[in-house]
C-alpha cells in the first residue's frame, strides 16, 4: 500500500508545484530525459537478468502484444469513422494500447494477489509491455510524429532507444552473476522511475486540457480499462481454456491504466501531448475503481 501512496503523493506534488510556478516549464522534459536514459535502462538491466522461463511464460508475455494489436486496430478504425486528427490517433494507440504493468501494476498485484503474483507480473511487464514499447511503440511514435520518417529513421529510433539497448545487454548478461554492488546501484536508480514519472505526469496535467478531449478520453479509457481486458479475458479463459494464478495476474495486468512511459514517449514526439497526459493521469485515477471490479470477475 505504501507504494500506491508514494505514486499518489508524487502525482499531486507535480500538479501543485506546477500550479504554484515553483519549477521551470522545462521540468517535464528534463525528468522525462532522465527516465528514458537512466531509470528505464536500470530497471531493464536489473529485472531481465533474473527472469526464469517456463511454459506459462509464452501466454503471459503474449498478452501485451495482443493488447497493443487490438488497440492499434481499434483506434485506427475509430480514427477513420470519427475523422480524428492524426496525432490523436497516434496518442490513443500508444496510451490505449500499452498498460501500466510496472509502476502501478506490480503494487496492485501485491495488494490483490500477494507476493506470489509478482513474478508473473514482472514477466508480463518485461517480456511483454516493455518489449512492445521498445519496438512497436517506438515505431508508432516515429510514424505519428511531425514529418514523415523513413523506415531507416524508425529503425534507428528503435535501435538507439536507450531501454532497448539495455534490454539487449541484459539478455547477453543473463549467464553472468551481477556483483552485489552493481545490483544495488541498478535498484536505486530504478527506484527513481515511478516517482519521477508520476511527478512529470502530474506537472503536465492541466484541467484546461479536458476541454475538447472528453470524447477522446472516453474512447481511449473505455477501451483500455474495459473493452480490452474483456476481449483478452474471453480469449484466454473461454477460447484457450486457461486458468491459474499466472493467468489471473496476466489478465489483471491487462486491466491496468495507460502506461506512463508511453505517455512520455508521445509527449517527447509531440503526438497530442495534452491527450496523452490526460489518458495517463485520468486513467490512473479511474483504475482505482475498475481494478477491484476486475479482481472480483477474475
Amino acid at each position: 500500500m505504501h507504494n500506491l501512496l508514494l505514486l499518489i503523493v508524487c502525482f499531486l506534488a507535480g500538479g501543485l508545484l506546477r500550479g504554484f510556478g515553483k519549477l521551470p516549464q522545462t521540468t517535464p522534459s528534463v525528468l522525462n530525459g532522465f527516465i528514458i536514459h537512466v531509470s528505464l535502462p536500470a530497471v531493464t538491466l536489473l529485472y531481465i537478468h533474473d527472469l526464469s522461463f517456463s511454459a506459462d511464460v509464452l501466454y503471459m508475455a503474449a498478452m501485451p502484444w495482443l493488447h497493443f494489436g487490438l488497440g492499434a486496430l481499434f483506434f485506427l478504425l475509430l480514427g477513420r469513422f470519427f475523422n480524428l486528427p492524426r496525432a490523436t490517433v497516434g496518442a490513443l494507440i500508444l496510451t490505449g494500447g500499452l498498460g501500466n504493468t510496472s509502476f502501478l501494476g506490480l503494487p496492485m498485484i501485491e495488494a490483490f494477489y500477494g507476493e506470489a503474483g509478482i513474478g508473473s507480473g514482472i514477466i508480463v511487464d518485461q517480456l511483454g509491455s516493455f518489449m512492445v514499447l521498445s519496438t512497436f511503440g517506438i515505431t508508432v511514435a516515429g510514424i505519428y510524429s511531425d514529418g514523415k520518417p523513413s523506415a531507416g529513421d524508425i529503425l534507428k529510433k528503435i535501435v538507439f532507444f536507450p531501454p532497448f539497448i539495455a534490454l539487449l545487454i541484459a539478455v547477453m548478461l543473463i549467464p553472468v552473476d551481477y556483483p552485489l554492488w552493481f545490483s544495488a546501484v541498478l535498484r536505486r536508480l530504478g527506484d527513481t522511475l515511478a516517482p519521477l514519472a508520476l511527478f512529470s505526469v502530474g506537472y503536465q496535467l492541466n484541467p484546461v486540457h479536458f476541454k475538447g478531449n472528453a470524447f477522446n478520453l472516453f474512447l481511449g479509457l473505455g477501451f483500455k480499462l474495459l473493452l480490452a481486458p474483456f476481449l483478452l479475458y474471453v480469449l484466454y479463459v473461454h477460447l484457450f481454456g486457461l486458468d491459474g494464478l499466472p493467468i489471473k495476474v496476466t489478465l489483471f495486468e491487462a486491466a491496468m491504466p495507460p502506461m506512463i512511459t508511453a505517455g512520455i514517449i508521445a509527449t517527447e514526439h509531440g503526438i497530442d501531448p495534452p491527450l496523452a497526459n490526460m489518458m495517463v493521469a485520468v486513467g490512473v485515477v479511474l483504475s482505482f475503481l475498475t481494478l477491484p471490479l476486475w479482481w472480483m470477475i477474475l
